[in-house]
């Protein structure tokens, strides 16, 4: 019947269109055409369709939700990006105004100290150190509160020179100023000598300081001390000489140390030429 009607179509000049059954819709699941009749579906065959029908509409709307949320993610990432530099503070450290050099941002006084204040710091800011800094138009000066011949070494001498490792304005004055007055009163000698082996320590931790300035400090402390104490600094001369003999490799200190190496001989005797030719066999001794 099929292949007549077929043929006679051919002779008549038109194509046959085939003919396929119509596939059931998302909603339609139970009803399906074929030769131009409907036939009802089997109910699990009718399930089956539709549960595969939502299961790819579910997965069309996943992914458009999913492409929504990364463009939407996309879209907040530019605005905070764009946002943050277009601040002001970020504009500021991109461009700085010349203001900024002029009016440097200071240190909170109130806000939680970085490190602990050191051991001369504590001590001075109690009132250990009886004398106060006198700020001067041209020059600074210690005020002491009683006479200085009247104060006791032990421990202040000691205390200023642990101070002489200081960084820290007023406590570089202070210890540096301190030290050499006390030195400089009636019977220093008698009263320096027994703290030598307590003073030595001291001066050899600025000596080893690697801070250019502090250890200027000690090497001056050193000489003021060898004029007080002279030949008494020859036992303890060598824990010191070492220190010295690194910093003679830096051109800058060659001279200050060789001048303070010629004024500890000079007050420490043809002992301590030959202390400090055993630890500096460089050195050119003030009698050549």
């Amino acid at each position: 019947m099929r292949l007549t009607s077929l043929r006679g179509a051919a002779r008549s000049g038109h194509r046959a269109r085939p003919h396929f059954p119509r596939i059931p819709e998302a909603g339609d699941g139970s009803e399906v055409v074929g030769r131009g009749r409907r036939a009802k579906l089997p109910p699990g065959v009718a399930a089956g369709v539709r549960i595969a029908a939502g299961e790819k509409r579910g997965s069309c709307d996943q992914r458009t939700s999913s492409s929504i949320q990364i463009k939407h993610r996309t879209t907040v990432q530019k605005s905070n990006s764009s946002s943050s530099t277009s601040s002001p503070e970020t504009a500021r450290k991109l461009h700085p105004r010349p203001s900024d050099k002029l009016n440097p941002k200071t240190i909170n006084p109130f806000g939680e100290q970085s490190r602990a204040p050191s051991a001369f710091a504590a001590i001075y800011s109690k009132g250990g150190i009886p004398c106060r800094l006198v700020h001067g138009s041209v020059k600074h000066r210690l005020q002491w509160e009683c006479p200085p011949e009247n104060l006791p070494f032990d421990p202040l001498l000691i205390t200023l020179a642990e101070g002489l490792r200081e960084t820290k304005h007023p406590y570089t004055f202070v210890s540096k100023e301190g030290f050499r007055e006390l030195l400089l009163v009636q019977g220093a000698p008698e009263k320096a000598v027994p703290l030598l082996p307590r003073l030595i320590p001291a001066l050899k931790a600025a000596l080893v300081h690697l801070d250019d300035e502090v250890f200027a400090r000690g090497l001056n402390a050193l000489v003021q001390l060898s004029v007080v104490v002279g030949p008494s600094l020859n036992d303890h001369l060598k824990h010191l000489l070492t220190s010295l003999s690194k910093r003679l490799r830096d051109k800058k200190f060659k001279e200050p140390i060789t001048s303070a190496l010629q004024k500890l001989e000079q007050h420490g005797g043809n002992g301590s030429l030959i202390i400090i030719k055993s630890k500096i066999p460089t050195y050119c001794s003030i009698c050549c």
